[in-house]
């Protein structure tokens, strides 16, 4: 079944990870034998041609790169100006991968309705560009709101304000407080651009902040329950349903601590903890039943979100293995509407009520 991930951090893995994402990930693992830098190396679960071979014809792609301060213990560049290169290397990444007939920007409505028709030909699909959307994970990046303006102009269509710890223009996970200033003009003028607002990392304030400010569209590209998974980072069935009431869709993510209570980084695994997919399919449901309906639900896994085997689903071998969630949703009684709604149309539907043109 055609699919669509609404969260992949495929430039971040080839820029800064190494990993050349034209091989398949058998191979990817290969080279990275022995290495230790990293605690996914060789766990790797993403690559082009697993894509392909999954049938994910439409992915979500990320931009990233975090401003931290001086008393700022997390990763990140010492300035704007720096976090904006670390985007714009990885723009240039995507890019090298349109020339060579690896993906392909998708930004209008034209060309989502081209690539559809391109990857439901009928033909195999091993051949084919991967459709890209960009997104920017955190807007640290974006040195002043002209920034924003320029980035659009190149492709971006998705922001998410906010990442890990403190930001310029607002917190995110594991901090607290309310949007400041400049965080309320990104916002504006994020409405003003028609680019879509990813609710994704915000803190609990900042979250709210956001829902009272935006008009535009919204979607949490990767974000589970905190009913199930009691943390920050996940979603309260409150800011849950204001998403509903917006429009939004939420996309599942695949790291084993966010679906799962009591995963210990670094000691747990997905067998000790029974990590499987079904537990993605309890965090998808919890939202249906919510909602009432399985209109605001999608895939957005984060499968290569520097985690991999070591701390996914221990029944995902690739990303490829998306495919087995069809019938476990049947298993679970969702009809056939209901399962394309999840996989692929939801994201569609959302996408073609913001980009009317």
């Amino acid at each position: 079944m055609f699919t669509i991930d609404a969260h992949l951090d495929l430039s971040m893995n080839a820029l800064e990870w190494n990993r050349d994402l034209q091989q398949t990930v058998p191979a990817i693992r290969a080279r990275e034998a022995g290495l230790n830098d990293k605690p996914d190396r060789a766990k790797g679960v993403v690559a082009l041609p697993e894509l392909r071979k999954g049938n994910i014809g439409l992915v979500v792609a990320t931009q990233i790169g975090r401003y931290v301060a001086p008393d700022n213990p997390l990763p990140g560049w010492h300035s704007p100006q720096q976090a904006w290169a670390q985007t714009q290397g990885q723009l240039a990444w995507y890019k090298a991968m349109e020339d060579a007939g690896e993906m392909v920007m998708i930004k209008d409505r034209k060309s989502l309705e081209a690539h559809l028709a391109l990857w439901n030909d009928g033909t195999p699909n091993d051949g084919k560009p991967v459709g890209y959307i960009l997104s920017l994970e955190g807007a640290d990046s974006l040195v002043d709101l002209r920034y924003l303006e320029r980035a659009y102009n190149k492709g971006l269509r998705a922001v998410g304000p906010a990442h890990y710890g403190p930001g310029r223009y607002a917190n995110g996970t594991d901090a607290t407080g309310h949007l400041n200033e400049q965080g309320r003009q990104l916002i504006r003028k994020m409405e003003e651009l028609n680019i879509i607002l990813d609710a994704t990392h915000l803190c609990d304030d900042a979250f709210w902040d956001a829902m009272e400010i935006f008009n535009g569209n919204v979607w949490a590209s990767h974000n589970n329950c905190r009913a199930l998974v009691n943390h920050n980072r996940q979603f309260s069935d409150e800011m849950i349903q204001a998403l509903i009431s917006k429009g939004a869709v939420i996309g599942a993510a695949l790291d084993a601590w966010m679906m799962v209570p009591g995963w210990v980084r670094g000691t747990s695994t997905p067998e000790s903890m029974n990590c499987n997919l079904d537990k993605m399919i309890d965090h998808i449901d919890h939202i249906c039943q919510l909602a009432g309906n399985s209109l605001h639900v999608g895939i957005g896994t984060d499968l290569d979100g520097a985690f991999g085997k070591e701390q996914c689903p221990y029944d995902l071998e690739t990303i490829a293995d998306l495919q087995l969630l069809p019938a476990k949703f049947a298993a679970r009684g969702y009809s056939a509407a209901d399962i394309e709604n999840i996989m692929y149309g939801n994201w569609l539907r959302f996408l073609r009520k913001a980009w009317r043109d």
